[in-house]
């Protein structure tokens, strides 16, 4: 796929999981899909991924700001915000990075990092 084709699927992806959109957003991810997030337990495939968001996710809700969005080859990195709140009702303003990395079409492969805190 083009590198533009691979930036569409990652800005689709920040669409539909604010928009708490679960199945539409877990069609991008492959079946495969590894997900490292900073501080937390590595997710390892499409039903620990689904379980994630549905249950232990501490986001409950808000939107994502993507300030840079590279695609290459496979990876697209994306630098950004978020504002939302958590799960206890407490508010959250953050930075993150993220590399998506493709395969058959899908996320195969997502790390994410949060400077200064792990959500």
């Amino acid at each position: 796929m083009a590198g533009s084709e691979l930036e569409k699927l990652v800005r689709t992806y920040y669409e539909l999981v604010d928009a708490d959109r679960l199945d539409d957003m877990l069609a991008l991810f492959h079946d495969e899909i590894v997900y490292e997030r900073q501080g937390t337990p590595t997710i390892v495939g499409i039903d620990a991924l689904r379980r994630f968001y549905r249950d232990e996710r501490v986001i409950a809700s808000g939107a994502h700001r993507l300030d840079q969005v590279l695609p290459g080859d496979e990876w697209v990195a994306v630098r950004g915000g978020f504002a939302g709140r958590l799960r206890d009702g407490s508010p959250v303003d953050l930075r993150f990075t993220d590399w998506h990395l493709f395969r058959d079409g899908r996320i195969v492969r997502r790390e994410s990092l949060f400077p200064g805190r792990t959500v």
